[in-house]
């Protein structure tokens, strides 16, 4: 299984060019489309399930071209857009079964067997017989990842599904597209919450205003910020001079002022130490100094 991307290009009616010449090419396994809000991921994540047509280039999805195989590619395709909605006067299961209709799935004592594993798995069985518009946010966020992944997807894309998902929500999540992601399929995370891509994807890329900024794995990404990222304990006016001089990611209170880290290419403050960085230090480091030189 395999995408490919060339010089795909989109402008929106209004001039917005969303995406920029963008060359990619992402191979079975997790993988992690990473950016602020604004960087183009919807819009590139709405082209690759063939809701949005590209303004130039071309997307090979397993050898289909999405502008000559739309058909073929809905039918090895599971998505959870960023926002998800569904029929209000349908009960939970009833959702999910017509969900399982829609992806092909025609035997109905199969259909109802898998709806039952899939509510099962994402936490919903208890609540199979509520209307779906009765559920709580991160139970209807849970209820759109199980219509995405009932039909088995070849090709699975997922726009920002942790959001409204409490912390265990999200474990169960991850550890549910981890599983899938064992069986020659490509599973596309779109999000802009680190901690997301760090826990899950074996390679990522990074998009900023359209253009693509970096491609990879996470850990090359972190190599990039490593001497890059201090700590230091201040407090008082230094403090104010040292957040509004450099990017902040954190701000620990302690006994005497605050454990402060941040990003800086170099500093001549004898208190500040280096730390080891992870993809959050690595991204703030990559957006607010490496993009800018590339």
């Amino acid at each position: 299984m395999k995408i490919s991307i060339q010089n795909l290009n989109k402008v929106y009616d209004n001039g917005k060019h969303a995406l920029c010449d963008v060359n990619l090419e992402i191979e079975s396994g997790m993988f992690g489309l990473l950016g602020p809000n604004g960087a183009g991921k919807s819009t590139l994540m709405r082209i690759l399930v063939t809701l949005m047509k590209p303004t130039s280039g071309n997307v090979l999805i397993d050898g289909l071209d999405i502008s000559k195989n739309r058909k073929e590619i809905r039918d090895i395709l599971g998505y959870l857009p960023q926002d998800f909605r569904f029929f209000t006067k349908l009960k939970t299961w009833e959702f999910l079964d017509y969900a399982a209709r829609l992806s092909g799935i025609k035997n109905k004592k199969e259909r109802l067997q898998k709806v039952d594993m899939w509510l099962e798995k994402v936490g919903l069985f208890d609540a199979r017989e509520r209307n779906a518009d009765k559920l709580s946010g991160g139970m209807k966020r849970r209820l759109g990842i199980a219509q995405a992944l009932i039909g088995d997807p070849k090709l699975l894309v997922v726009d920002e599904p942790t959001t409204g998902l409490d912390p265990e929500e999200r474990i169960r999540f991850r550890n549910i597209l981890s599983d899938i992601s064992r069986h020659d399929a490509i599973i596309i995370l779109s999000t802009h919450i680190v901690g997301d891509i760090s826990s899950i994807c074996q390679s990522m890329t990074l998009l900023d205003d359209g253009f693509l900024s970096f491609s990879g794995s996470p850990e090359e990404l972190i190599e990039k910020s490593r001497g890059h990222v201090w700590q230091i304990n201040t407090s008082g006016t230094d403090y104010d001079i040292l957040k509004n001089t450099y990017p902040v990611i954190s701000t620990i209170p302690t006994d005497d002022g605050w454990d402060v880290q941040f990003v800086a290419d170099s500093i001549s403050n004898s208190k500040a130490i280096q730390i080891e960085p992870t993809l959050e230090h690595a991204y703030v480091y990559f957006m607010e100094y490496m993009s800018n030189k590339n």
